[in-house]
């Protein structure tokens, strides 16, 4: 079964925090609130905790899964980012948004889109995912928690437990989330294009 950590949302608890990366480090999959909804993140370097994380997706590669980073500079690690896109990306984030961006050659080939060497990238703004990210000093690989033939994300964490405690080495309970995903854009081309209409406002980038 699951462990359940009770965070604080707005001053997460650092021996809990500290609890929950050492769970990662150690291949475990963890329901974690955003700023969007819940999603389920897993360590960027563990081949099978992310083959284990697609399955309870119920996703294949070529679903893009998404690197959750601390911020700008991290995220330009591993994107290639020009001067328009950075100046897109500084306007949205933090924030609930993920954008689809040319991968570098720090992110591991399995975790690119295969066939356009693509990934997707956002800079999160919840104190509790923030918290995690600066406790790991890495990336966090996620992917929003909606469940197989589901449309709406599960934002409860009691409801994730009841459903996932099985498949999962952590719920974190940090209150109820939106139940909107986030707003996903892809900067690849000349001019952005809406994949997905989220929480994100998309009209910041003219669409």
């Amino acid at each position: 079964m699951s462990q359940f950590f009770q965070v604080h949302p707005v001053n997460p608890q650092p021996r809990l925090i500290k609890q929950a990366a050492q769970i990662i480090h150690g291949g475990g999959i963890v329901a974690v609130p955003t700023d969007s909804c819940y999603a389920l993140v897993c360590h960027l370097d563990d081949k099978g905790a992310v083959e284990r994380l697609r399955r309870i997706r119920g996703i294949d590669e070529k679903h893009h899964l998404t690197l959750l980073c601390r911020d700008l500079s991290e995220l330009g690690v591993y994107a290639r980012v020009d001067n328009r896109q950075f100046r897109l990306l500084k306007a949205a984030t933090p924030g609930p948004f993920t954008f689809i961006l040319e991968a570098t050659k720090c992110v591991p080939r399995r975790l690119s889109h295969p066939s356009r060497k693509t990934i997707g990238l956002r800079v999160p703004e919840d104190a509790i995912m923030h918290a995690l990210l600066e406790e790991l000093q890495q990336p966090l690989l996620g992917t929003t928690l909606i469940m197989p033939d589901e449309d709406e994300p599960l934002n409860d964490a009691d409801i994730i437990c009841e459903r996932l405690g099985k498949q999962l080495e952590l719920i974190i309970d940090g209150g109820a989330c939106s139940m909107e995903p986030t707003t996903v854009i892809d900067l690849t081309g000349d001019d952005a294009e809406l994949v997905r209409q989220g929480r994100g406002d998309a009209s910041m980038f003219g669409l």
